[in-house]
């Protein structure tokens, strides 16, 4: 069955943007016509202005649902709805002085209530949606406008979703039952037809996690879906293959599946290269003071060793490349091997639990006072500006390891198809505290995935995560 909520929350969507932009330029109107002196470059009755936007913002929430502004997959990706809000309120803006150059009518009074009408309509949007996502999230804790989800397969993707989806006051979703496994605390069904005969509530969605051997199981599975409007899903069982950026293509007149190692190819990897240049630049020049203070500090704090830890890592295609950054690490061990390092400090039973950690070990006895400062703020990365400005690595990417760490990791072909990068998706997502593996595969999902707005929401997020500390170590 059908979930309607989505569909009722999406029209109150169209509504509320329609009645936040309207409301915007009437404010810009008064603010420019009503409070500023300076003379107008026509007169425009309010009355007149106000029915003649109302008539042309149909096509500016037009320009939204253009953009998918009004799609499911949207609502709960808050940086992609805020990207999203201001390129729709630009294009928006456009169509609206485009509406008003081919029309031949005066539609604004003068130019700048066109600005503030833009400016304060990209605010008003984004409170409203803002305002929106907390009605609906408090509507879910009371029931309203849940989606029940029913889980097939017995596999480890089983147990992975339905903990993703069981806080149900969050996400919106009510995990009926799993078909055909057993996880803590849910209903189990040995199979699809006993689910759908005993379950009391209506399914508005199916997500199956492994197909049947028997197709005659699977085709009734998505049967049911088509046939009662349900939502259907499900994982593959070779999830690397649908990963990467995907093509579906016609070869001989039957659809196929195009799997591409990376997004990050042609124009994208131009693009990708002169927003590292640019960005470098200014960071640099507005940086240099502060990179100068720490790199004093530094060699005064540590005085026997070199301000910068010069080491060898890895880049696209296998290269190696000395990375830059302050200098953490006592002056006696510093460029030494992990292990080397360890044992000139008479601690060599310490290497085999920092390993074993993915190369993390809680206060190591290898790191100064200082050191430990600047790691937990991330101010010990910034030199690597000057490697990003080279061309060695991108601001963002996955981490450039030495050989010995990415050795060990059996995907590491896939990661090392593009730059490693200063940030990455392991940075925002736990930085530190997440295990070494999984740090790799958000890696190679990234170098998989690549999109260019996802590294502006990882460069956004990177400074939310260094600014709140999460996961500093």
């Amino acid at each position: 069955m059908k979930n309607n909520a989505t569909l009722a929350y999406s029209f109150l969507l169209i509504i509320g943007d329609f009645l936040a932009v309207l409301a915007a330029f009437s404010l810009a109107y008064i603010l420019r016509v009503k409070f500023d002196t300076r003379p107008l470059i026509q007169q425009i009755p309010a009355f007149t202005y106000f029915f003649a936007l109302a008539a042309v913002l149909p096509l500016w929430i037009l320009v939204h649902a253009f953009i998918g502004l009004y799609n499911q997959d949207i609502y709960e990706r808050r940086f992609a709805e805020l990207g999203r809000l201001f390129v729709g309120s630009i294009l928006g803006m456009l169509v609206v002085i485009g509406y008003e150059f081919v029309a031949q009518k005066g539609l604004f009074p003068a130019r700048l209530v066109a600005v503030y009408g833009f400016a304060l309509g990209f605010g008003f949007l984004v409170l409203f949606r803002t305002f929106a996502q907390m009605i609906r999230r408090s509507l879910y804790s009371v029931g309203v406008g849940i989606s029940n989800v029913l889980v097939i397969g017995d596999t480890k993707a089983t147990d992975e979703i339905v903990e993703a989806i069981w806080n149900t006051a969050k996400t919106g979703q009510l995990v009926l039952a799993v078909v055909g496994g057993k996880v803590d605390g849910f209903k189990s069904y040995e199979s699809f037809e006993d689910a759908i005969n005993r379950l009391r509530r209506p399914i508005h969605s199916i997500i199956q996690t492994e197909l049947y051997r028997d197709q005659d199981k699977n085709n009734a599975i998505l049967r049911y879906a088509q046939e009662n409007h349900v939502s259907y899903r499900f994982v593959p069982g070779n999830t690397d293959l649908f990963v990467g950026n995907i093509a579906v293509e016609l070869f001989g007149g039957l659809p196929m599946i195009a799997v591409h190692q990376t997004a990050l190819t042609g124009w994208g990897r131009i693009a990708k290269r002169l927003f590292d240049l640019m960005f470098s630049v200014i960071l640099l020049l507005l940086l240099s003071p502060f990179m100068l203070i720490i790199a004093i500090l530094v060699k005064l704090l540590s005085p026997r060793g070199p301000v910068f830890l010069r080491q060898t890592r890895l880049t696209r295609h296998n290269r190696e490349f000395k990375v830059f950054k302050f200098r953490t690490h006592k002056p006696s061990i510093n460029g030494l091997s992990d292990q080397a390092a360890f044992a000139k400090l008479g601690k060599p039973e310490l290497y085999a639990r920092y390993k074993a950690n993915g190369y993390v070990l809680q206060n190591d006895p290898r790191i100064t006072p200082f050191g430990r400062f600047l790691r937990r703020t991330s101010l010990d990365e910034l030199p690597q500006l000057f490697n990003v400005l080279s061309g060695d690595i991108s601001l963002v990417g996955p981490r450039a390891l030495i050989a010995s760490e990415l050795n060990t990791y059996d995907k590491k072909h896939a990661i090392l198809s593009v730059k490693s990068g200063m940030t990455g998706l392991a940075q925002i997502s736990g930085r530190r505290d997440i295990s070494f593996d999984e740090r790799r595969t958000l890696d190679v999902y990234y170098v998989q995935n690549w999109s260019f707005w996802n590294d502006i929401v990882i460069l956004l997020k990177t400074l939310k995560a260094v600014f709140g500390g999460i996961g500093a170590k």
